[in-house]
Order: C-alpha cells, then structure tokens, then sequence
C-alpha cells in the first residue's frame, strides 16, 4: 500500500541546486514544524510566497502544466511571458506587486465543459490569468506542507504523490481481508455559487 504522503510532496524527487533545492528545504522545515507542534501558529508565512525560488518554482509548475497555453481573461499564456516578457521580469514585477500590497487578482475567464456521462449537464471551468495562477501556485507550496500534517494515511483526494489508483489498492487491501460494506458520500453541487453564502445570507 502507500506510504503517508511526503513532506516535500510539491518539490521535485530529488531537487537539483537552486530554488527548487531551496523550496523543497523551506517545505521540509515547515511539515516538520506542524508534525511537532499541531497548534503551532505560523506567521511570517507570507514571506516564503514572494520568495523569488518559490515564485521561480510556481511559475515552472505553472508553465509545464497542460492548461499552460490556455489564456485568462488578460490572453496572456505561459509561453507569451517567456518570449516577449521574460520570466525574470515578469516575476519580479509579481514580487514587487505582492510585497507593496497592489497584487489584484482578476475575474476568472468561465468556460462551461459537459459533465461525463452523458447528462447533458455542465461544469463551470473557471480560468485565472497567468499571474494569478502562480500566485495560486506559490500559495500552495507553502501552506500543502503545513496541511499535510494533518492528514490521515486513508487520504487519498487532492494530495502529493496519491492517486485514485492508491486508493483502489486500499480498498483491495481490506476487501481481501474480510471487509465488505463502502461508504461512498457526495455533496451534490458542493462548489456552485449557493454554496458559498452563510446560513444566514441563504435565509437557513
């Protein structure tokens, strides 16, 4: 079966000199910290986001991701920074952005895409810009790590090195050793609009 997620699990396998060495040590030392104190409050958190290895390290994530070529709402893709921009200078200008206080993320550009299954029903695709997507990026190597603490073994959904496949072998595992009930629980519609009010707001 697999093993509990790793600290690191947003670095590279083995990170190379340079920011990805240097992002994969800041994730280690934080995973470490929440692994030893579960209360601890982290501040200065924000410090580690505008890093420029961690930026360096959210745009390369950014950039070798399939949806690279696809524009937010300003049209700008991954490969128009790097030819007419610069990555250096892009980052730079999205460090100064994050610092100073001015970064304002923009609307997501919406696409609807059909549900599998032949309902006729569709998803709402929600596509940020290229800055906001690294920005995104960054956030979540920094806090995974912290996170990733508090997570059971069992855990499969949204996490570093885990995939429905793992998950499978898990339910293999019991299967052949005398389990035979499967919870399986969903909430329909879970991230529509509605969703996001408070009780009061919806009149619950």
């Amino acid at each position: 079966m697999p093993q509990d997620a790793p600290p690191n699990g947003s670095a590279q396998d083995s990170a190379p000199p340079g920011p990805w060495s240097r992002v994969a040590g800041m994730q280690a030392k934080l995973h470490r910290w929440a692994v030893a104190d579960p209360g601890r409050r982290f501040d200065d958190l924000f410090n580690f986001v505008h890093d420029p290895a961690t930026l360096i390290v959210a745009f390369d994530r950014v950039a070798t991701n399939q949806g690279a070529n696809t524009p937010g709402t300003d049209g700008i893709t991954a490969a128009w920074v790097e030819e007419h921009v610069g990555v250096p200078g892009f980052l730079d200008d999205l460090r100064a952005a994050l610092k100073d206080g001015s970064f304002r993320p923009l609307p997501v550009r919406e696409r609807k895409i059909p549900k599998p299954g032949g309902s006729g029903k569709v998803r709402k695709l929600g596509i940020p810009r290229i800055a906001d997507r690294v920005v995104q990026a960054a956030l979540k190597l920094v806090l995974e790590p912290i996170f990733e603490a508090d997570f059971e073994p069992c855990s499969y959904g949204f996490r570093p090195r885990r995939r429905a496949q793992d998950a499978i072998a898990e339910i293999h595992h019991f299967g052949t050793r005398g389990y035979r009930w499967v919870l399986d629980a969903d909430i329909e519609a879970a991230l529509d609009p509605w969703s996001y009010c408070s009780f009061a707001d919806c009149g619950g």
